[in-house]
């Protein structure tokens, strides 16, 4: 019923397939490259692998950097999946929190991030005319909406009390990211604060939340951090799920979450002109096929789906999973990941009427718009997933990104008042759709418009635009989509289980985090340590590694 999957490239820019949105442009020949020797080959054209490159390149090192697809920028991308509709959307990746500062000043990117003016709104599931919204713009709003929804102040005094542990050891940890590894107990004493500590790099989250806040709705809007990507139960021994919540509120040392003008690709496009100006070469439809690496150097061997090519490389830094380098090693996978979420992009003609009579659209939609995600909600939709169901109910949460930066859309759109809204199903692990991957797509769309549609007035299904074809402006992905399309392992949108930001072991005290079994090989993805989301960080760090490294 829906559009699904990959759209081909609309744009490109002649060398690079950056999408521009314009007219089609060809792309010169992939295995054409300058020289058979660089001093460092990158496999990825991910916003990761751009930083790399830049960075390299400003650095007098000849780099390539070899994309498998027809466009860089990999999640981090803007496109138009609706035919003939003016809406740049973002298609995968849709918000930036852990993108530092320093990097956009070191590289001179021209971007501007944009704030939310709220932090967000969860309908109460107990009675959706009523709901919790986070205002970080108006704290007297928030204070109100606590007590309101609580009864007392006391759920209130609690949540500014965690958050504002969680703000120091972000404003501990957050510089640390573009440093060289501490051991656990150094970044311990940086934070200085051993019950902060102890909360999240000890205890599993759901046990910190349950002896914190007596609201099940306002414990489960603080777990979702914790859940984004990340397939676990709020109680897990291993923690996975704490470090999926690190990751999501220490950024900018504020936690943070923005939104980039322009949409991602304004992000990759910035990263690729700096990459080019500073003097690497960009190439598109080049998939990296085998890796072999030696003493001196990797040999590297790529394709456009007819020929192939080869290039010799000094280093090669991987912006691809650490599943997809042991495939080009030649070994097998020591693991497989497991992506946890459906993604829906829609377009809107109108924005949905909510039951909260009180408040607008404008405002509930222009933050993270949390639906059904209670702890018990959450805790529940975990086990149901865990033995192959599809959770009931849905487990989302929604974003409208035009609330924030109307330019994404076309004058007309933003005229007629046409919105984009961005839909982030929790537990839908790759397992549940194995079987039947095409039906049980479509019946995870379903359960999770209809789960949306229990906290709103009207059926979202009446507010989607149809484009001129009559077809609704409407996309899923699955993580099996994910897969096929971006070549994420198990549509594991951190490319694996996100980790510490500390050396687990003596021997990586002082390293980047990016180093493999094989000197002449880096990580410089999602997949490194300190990667995950749209940072830029493990490039940068892999870029370090490589700058700073005289031994091989």
């Amino acid at each position: 019923m829906y559009r699904h999957g990959r759209v081909e490239s609309r744009a490109a820019d002649a060398q690079i397939g950056i999408r521009r949105c314009d007219a089609p442009v060809p792309v010169a020949n992939p295995l054409e490259t300058r020289q058979v020797h660089y001093d460092v080959a990158i496999v990825g054209g991910g916003h990761n692998g751009l930083v790399a490159a830049a960075y390299l390149a400003a650095a007098g090192r000849s780099c390539l950097v070899l994309e498998r697809r027809g466009e860089l920028g990999g999640a981090a991308v803007s496109e138009r999946p609706f035919a003939g509709v003016d809406a740049d959307l973002s298609r995968y990746a849709y918000l930036v929190s852990l993108l530092p500062a320093r990097i956009i000043d070191e590289l001179s990117l021209p971007l501007r991030l944009r704030t939310r003016t709220v932090s967000s709104y969860t309908p109460d599931p107990r009675d959706p005319r009523r709901g919790l919204l986070v205002d970080s713009s108006d704290p007297a709003a928030t204070r109100d909406s606590f007590r309101d929804l609580t009864g007392s102040g006391a759920e209130h005094d609690a949540w500014t009390h965690f958050y504002a542990r969680t703000a120091r050891i972000a404003r501990a940890v957050f510089p640390t990211l573009l440093e060289p590894l501490r051991s656990r107990a150094e970044l311990r004493a940086l934070i200085d604060d051993d019950a902060a500590w102890e909360a999240i790099f000890e205890r599993p989250i759901g046990e910190v939340l349950a002896s914190t806040f007596a609201d099940d709705l306002i414990a489960g809007v603080v777990l979702t951090d914790a859940l984004i990507g990340t397939f676990a139960a709020a109680d897990e021994r291993t923690l996975v799920q704490n470090r999926c919540f690190l990751y999501h509120v220490i950024g900018a040392g504020t936690g943070e979450w923005r939104v980039p003008e322009g949409g991602m690709g304004a992000v990759s496009r910035a990263l690729a002109d700096a990459a080019l100006a500073a003097g690497a070469e960009l190439r598109t439809n080049a998939d990296v096929l085998a890796l072999s690496p030696d003493a001196d150097g990797v040999d590297v061997r790529f394709g456009d789906g007819q020929r192939e090519g080869a290039v010799r490389a000094g280093r090669v830094l991987v912006n691809a999973a650490p599943v997809e380098l042991e495939r080009l090693l030649g070994q097998p996978p020591s693991s497989m990941p497991e992506g946890s979420q459906l993604k829906v992009n829609l377009l809107l003609s109108r924005l949905p009427r909510l039951r909260h009579a009180g408040l607008a659209p404008e405002r509930a939609l222009a933050g993270t718009f949390h639906v059904n995600e209670t702890a018990g909600q959450l805790q529940r939709a975990h086990q149901e997933a865990s033995s192959g169901s599809i959770p009931s109910p849905v487990p989302c949460e929604s974003y409208c990104h035009s609330l924030t930066d109307p330019s994404i859309l076309g004058p007309e759109l933003r005229a007629s008042g046409v919105h984009t809204l961005t839909v982030f199903a929790l537990h839908m692990p790759a397992r549940v759709f194995a079987g039947d991957p095409t039906a049980t797509r479509e019946a995870a769309l379903k359960a999770t418009l209809s789960s949306l549609d229990s906290v709103l007035a009207e059926p979202i299904a009446d507010c989607v635009l149809r484009a001129p074809d009559g077809a609704p402006c409407l996309e899923v992905h699955s993580p099996l989509d994910i897969e096929r399309e971006l070549r994420m392992p198990g549509g594991h949108i951190f490319h694996r289980d996100l980790a510490w930001p500390f050396a687990e072991h003596e021997r990586d005290v002082g390293r980047w985090g990016v180093e493999t079994d094989h000197p002449r090989v880096l990580i410089c993805g999602a997949g490194a340590r300190r990667g995950g989301g749209v940072s830029g960080i493990p490039g940068r760090n892999a870029a370090m590694a490589v700058l700073g490294d005289r031994s091989v």
